[in-house]
């Protein structure tokens, strides 16, 4: 050993691992060939042809001279005098406000209802937990919902609400009995 070195050692391992693996590829080539003459062996597939482009031939609409996208026209088709609100229906402003209307009408439960005197009298839960009386003619909810009707299992109200053209419209609302224990 004391001619050849250990650096002498390791470089002929590696020259041989290297030579070992370099022949373990050889058998993997010549699949690899047996599968590309193979391919090459059969006919070629026939290329489909390129589709024909067919040209653009605009249409002209008769009587549309007009650019549609003119701002001026735009302006003038949404401008404030052009929109008319579609009912005469109007808010009480100076009316005083009601607890109620504090709350948005989806949070209000209806918990049950009172006859006192002959008068059918509901039972609201608002958010915070507290409980309201109401008769019809009392107001809930931040649409102006003025109740219409008690019942055993709702309450009916009519809101207010803006018509999107300046003006307002009615639309009716439920407060159902709730069904929690």
């Amino acid at each position: 050993m004391s001619s050849m070195s250990y650096k002498n050692i390791f470089h002929l391992s590696i020259l041989a691992l290297a030579g070992i693996l370099m022949s373990g590829c050889g058998s993997d080539m010549d699949k690899l060939q047996a599968k590309i003459e193979k391919v090459k062996a059969q006919p070629p597939s026939e290329i489909e042809p390129i589709p024909e482009i067919r040209t653009y031939h605009a249409f002209e609409y008769p009587g549309h001279d007009r650019d549609p996208f003119d701002p001026d026209i735009m302006a003038a088709a949404i401008s404030p005098t052009s929109i008319q609100p579609k009912s005469s229906l109007s808010i009480d402003t100076n009316r005083v406000k009601e607890y109620l209307e504090s709350f948005p009408l989806d949070s209000l439960k209806m918990v049950g209802t009172l006859t006192r005197k002959g008068l059918l009298t509901g039972l609201v839960q608002t958010p915070d937990g507290t409980i309201q009386r109401v008769v019809t003619g009392n107001y809930a909810g931040q649409n102006y919902g003025k109740i219409t009707k008690i019942a055993e299992n709702e309450i009916s109200l009519i809101e207010i609400i803006p018509d999107g053209f300046g003006g307002y419209m009615e639309r009716p609302a439920t407060i159902a009995l709730s069904e929690e224990k």
